[in-house]
């Protein structure tokens, strides 16, 4: 007879997004309407994306943009380029950018938007294509007083400046404010290429102060060398944290006297992986996850801390780079074992923040300095960390719990003042 390992059914990113609204709605005894209001989207659209490539053939790509909530402001958020998008894993990140803002008490509803396409496969003119075509498609849809995209997995600054020309140009008007992580050139904001990075270590050194672990040179691992991971890396490397793991899709690299995370970062730029990195011991991806450190930082895609591996989280604390990376499964399990997992929504809230001060920037036609902006940055980011803590250990609840309470109430609040039209 064969054995064969069981199949863990991961939760899907939507149903958990649900989940958790559905127990902070339970907790604040929201009624049965406003509950409803709260889950559905409040306006999304699926485009179809015709692609003339550069052989001449014509490929068509799916596009979505999903608004999920407009009661304290216009929509933010970011857009993706993966072939993993559909239109449920879009709706959910919408959702948690509603309460990402709401808990930063930014003056925004969350959105979100991508499309199904991958863009390692395709040149750059072709990306550019893409763009303009799924940005001209979704039209009036977004604007600096609508919806506000920002660079997300796939996306970069020349994708929002694309997008940022697109729409200027449909409307006859140069619309700084229409994105944010734009280029510097065309009024983007001094620190946001690292704004997500810097915010997910600012907390993570706070979860770990909370644990008197930072005197001492605590251990890290980082799922995720994109973007957000490389930064957060590095940041929590100058910091003093030693990094002793770090994974990308490839794979990984391990090494406990600690990653020198600069001559990490050149060795993924000659060669795109963190494999085969000459100062490291090349290990499973997979295993990242149940390495022995002191705080585990999933920067990566949703649900990669589920049912089937929680229980082999030997972390101490969870901060999550990534949107939902960790299943209200997991959730439980890890909770059971005394992990604290500090949420998505605090956590990596640093690049929404810099959005706001781009934003701010772009309506006031003025540009504020590095410093102001990581000094605004990490006060917002200490402002909401103590705010969640304290409540979380006056209620004798979870890091999730509190947040996502605090952050539906403010979402709520909002829409109770404003009522119902007509």
């Amino acid at each position: 007879m064969t054995l064969t390992a069981p199949i863990t059914i991961v939760t899907p990113p939507l149903a958990s997004a649900k989940q958790q609204l559905a127990e902070a709605a339970a907790y604040l005894e929201l009624d049965r309407g406003l509950h409803e209001m709260l889950e559905k989207p409040r306006r999304e659209m699926t485009v179809s994306i015709p692609l003339r490539r550069d052989d001449g053939s014509v490929t068509t790509f799916t596009g979505h943009r999903v608004q999920h909530n407009l009661s304290r402001g216009p929509a933010k958020g970011g857009i993706r380029f993966s072939s993993s998008v559909d239109l449920d894993e879009v709706r959910a990140l919408a959702m948690w950018m509603t309460w990402k803002c709401a808990l930063f008490d930014l003056p925004y509803g969350g959105a979100k938007g991508g499309v199904t396409i991958d863009p390692r496969f395709h040149s750059r003119p072709e990306i550019e294509r893409v763009t303009r075509r799924y940005a001209s498609e979704l039209g009036e849809f977004i604007g600096p007083e609508r919806d506000i995209p920002a660079p997300d997995i796939g996306t970069d600054e020349q994708t929002m400046a694309w997008i940022m020309d697109t729409v200027s140009t449909g409307r006859g008007i140069t619309l700084p404010g229409a994105v944010t992580g734009k280029p510097l050139a065309l009024g983007g904001s001094l620190g946001r290429p690292d704004a997500t990075s810097r915010g997910v270590a600012v907390v993570a050194l706070q979860a770990l102060s909370s644990h008197g672990m930072l005197p001492h040179r605590p251990t890290a691992a980082v799922q995720g060398f994109g973007k957000v991971g490389a930064g957060a890396a590095r940041m929590l490397a100058e910091s003093g944290v030693r990094v002793v793991a770090v994974s990308d899709q490839y794979g990984a690299v391990c090494n406990y006297n600690g990653i020198d995370i600069r001559a990490l970062e050149q060795h993924v730029a000659g060669t795109g992986t963190v494999v085969g990195f000459a100062h490291g011991d090349d290990i499973a991806g997979e295993a990242l996850l149940a390495a022995e450190v002191d705080v585990l930082v999933p920067c990566a895609v949703e649900g990669v801390v589920h049912a089937g591996n929680a229980h082999t989280v030997r972390a101490r604390i969870i901060v999550e780079g990534a949107n939902g990376p960790t299943t209200p499964e997991a959730d439980a399990i890890l909770h059971d074992r005394g992990v604290l997992v500090v949420p998505d929504i605090l956590a990596n809230a640093g690049g929404v923040l810099v959005s706001y001060f781009e934003w701010a920037q772009a309506h006031q036609a003025y540009r504020w300095s590095a410093s102001l902006i990581e000094e605004r940055l990490r006060a917002r980011m200490m402002e909401a960390w103590d705010i969640v803590w304290d409540e979380a250990q006056r209620r004798q609840r979870s890091l999730r719990e509190t947040a996502t309470a605090i952050a539906v109430q403010r979402v709520a609040e909002a829409h109770t003042l404003r009522g119902l039209y007509p």
